[in-house]
């Protein structure tokens, strides 16, 4: 291999070159039938198709740079912008004389060219490393230019915006619910984990009878799960008084939020129990020797030496949620799930990305930004000692 380039630049070279000859759009009479695929150079005018290739090629071509990883992330951003433009130049180009139900939908060579370019910036990114606050500002960039991309109209003749616009309200519903779920399910599973996890570390007999349950729930497929908690429920709720007045039923929100309650116990309480068993001996026999009591021990140096390993826990719990919240769609619970589950009942293939892209760019950001503040965690000892 020539000196100065980048293998995995090279792999992501290839894979763009072969996704190219793949069909980049599919052209459909309505939204349910199966579409006539349609290659780059004749998804738009030979003008914005030579400027797309051209930018896809060169961006293609930066990534090759072993030794300058803001090229290869510069060649990314450059790539995108390229697949940006043919699809939203395309799309109007193909809608024109087909109908009034004929949709326009990206195909296989879009996806493939755009997973090739998001690992390519990935990989830029790993080779950089940036420290959390670069990390932050890059991640409010993307996200910016992401929003100014879907609210400037330029893709608004896809078939997914379509569908957008038609539930524009229960999706923005779905949005409140989904979000409830994973943050909501989450904020539970800390305020129950965190305290169990200090008593597990205490206790060692405790330790050994938690562990294993919590364990033994996550074992429990998820399907499985959801479907528990029904007659569990509604038990419940036909039983306890006042339990149906607050919301607990059956079906819908309650049952999908304690499953989800359920699955997060786990990596709460082990992480906790984990950081806790990591905290160097020497810092806490230093704190006792200083006459600190348990509980200032506890909450002086313990707990901020663990934050990380529990904070990373959370990252756990949080990207595990936001995916299992779509399931919780057949059960009533509402969130994106409920668009994926009516595309496929529907066979609609843009109804089903409706709530499943939407779910795929919140665990990203989610996980991205626990990982921030994992890293600003692990710094803050560092600063206080020195």
């Amino acid at each position: 291999m020539p000196r100065g380039l980048s293998p995995p630049g090279l792999l992501f070279a290839a894979l763009g070159l072969v996704a190219l000859a793949l069909p980049f759009a599919t052209l459909r009479a309505n939204r349910i039938v199966a579409g006539e695929g349609v290659f780059l150079w004749d998804a738009a005018g030979p003008g914005v198709v030579a400027v797309a290739l051209a930018a896809m090629i060169a961006g293609l071509a930066l990534g090759l740079q072993a030794a300058r990883p803001w090229w290869r992330l510069g060649g990314s951003l450059l790539g995108l912008a390229g697949l940006v433009l043919v699809l939203s130049r395309g799309a109007g180009r193909l809608l024109e004389g087909a109908g009034d139900l004929a949709r326009v939908s990206p195909a296989a060579g879009f996806w493939c060219l755009l997973l090739v370019l998001m690992m390519l910036m990935a990989d830029a990114l790993s080779t950089l490393r940036p420290g959390p606050r670069l990390r932050l500002v890059l991640l409010a960039a993307v996200l910016g230019a992401l929003a100014l991309v879907l609210t400037s109209g330029a893709l608004s003749e896809l078939s997914i915006m379509q569908e957008y616009r038609a539930r524009a309200e229960g999706f923005r519903r779905a949005a409140i619910r989904h979000v409830a779920l994973a943050f909501g399910s989450l904020g539970a599973a800390a305020a129950i984990g965190f305290p169990l996890g200090i008593l597990c570390h205490r206790r060692a007999r405790l330790r050994g009878a938690a562990i294993p349950v919590l364990s033994f729930l996550q074992t429990i497929p998820s399907l499985a799960m959801f479907g528990i908690m029904i007659p569990v429920l509604a038990w419940v709720a036909a039983t306890v008084p006042g339990a149906a007045e607050i919301g607990i039923a059956g079906i819908g929100f309650a049952p999908a939020f304690l499953a989800l309650l359920l699955y997060s116990l786990l990596p709460v309480v082990a992480n906790t129990v984990a950081g806790l068993n990591a905290t160097p001996p020497a810092a806490v026999e230093a704190a006792r020797g200083m006459g600190m009591t348990d509980r200032q021990r506890l909450w002086g140096i313990e707990l901020p030496l663990a934050l990380p390993v529990m904070l990373a826990g959370l990252r756990i719990v949080l990207v595990q949620n936001i995916g299992l919240a779509v399931i919780a769609g057949l059960i009533g619970g509402g969130g994106f799930g409920t668009f994926v589950f009516q595309g496929l009942n529907q066979t609609a293939s843009d109804l089903i990305l409706l709530g499943a892209l939407p779910t795929v760019v919140l665990a990203l950001v989610s996980a991205i930004v626990m990982d921030i503040l994992v890293d600003f965690a692990r710094r803050t000892p560092k600063r206080e000692s020195a």
